[in-house]
């Protein structure tokens, strides 16, 4: 299989992923080129993990009072500039509209550190952490699916992985154990749909 599957990444925060995923597509582990890499932060670390990759990297922050559907509908030029195949959402903090997702249909995916169902948006972990020390819940988990629309970590599901919740585990171990998942099931997911992508 040859490596020509694009990617662009998408990212808000330090980029532990997206080196995840850089890693993986330079040791030939996933078969993709990652030619672009879009932040809506300038201070997100995961920029200076492109720069050092050599990959192209773009700031475009949120200016207050623009139209969300201007801000999306611009994020999409500056992304298909690239010309990805897939979009990969890599600790992305912020929804998108349809002004965005029409542009890239059925091609946008997303890494949410919960099961299907639990704890959408911001903060999962912290409110997997807090429903366990209450006994609602018994485990957690690390989720990956497609974004077909505006819909909050709710698209259909490509993959996903129970997290186990320890009696002695610290918020912060928590976040470690989810986080060293995260890069697992991510890369694994990638490449079963590249390889789908790939014989279709």
């Amino acid at each position: 299989m040859s490596k020509d599957v694009r990617l662009v990444v998408l990212i808000s925060g330090f980029g532990s992923n997206l080196q995840a995923v850089l890693d993986a597509a330079r040791s030939g582990e996933l078969p993709a080129q990652v030619c672009g890499v879009v932040s809506n932060k300038a201070e997100a670390f995961g920029l200076e993990r492109a720069r050092q990759a050599g990959i192209p990297a773009v700031v475009y922050g949120y200016k207050q009072g623009q139209e969300r559907s201007d801000y999306d509908r611009q994020l999409a030029e500056i992304v298909a500039a690239f010309q990805p195949d897939w979009i990969v959402l890599a600790g992305w903090m912020r929804i998108l509209s349809s002004a965005f997702l029409q542009r890239f249909p059925g091609r946008v995916v997303n890494l949410h550190p919960a099961l299907p169902g639990t704890f959408p948006g911001t903060h999962a972990i912290e409110q997997a952490f807090d429903a366990y020390r209450l006994g609602e819940i018994e485990h957690t988990g690390v989720m990956v699916h497609l974004v077909p629309d505006e819909g909050v970590d709710n698209g259909p599901v490509l993959n996903q992985i129970i997290v186990p919740i320890y009696p002695a585990d610290t918020l912060e171990m928590l976040e470690a154990r989810v986080h060293e998942v995260e890069h697992i099931l991510l890369i694994d997911t990638l490449r079963m749909l590249f390889e789908n992508f790939k014989r279709g």
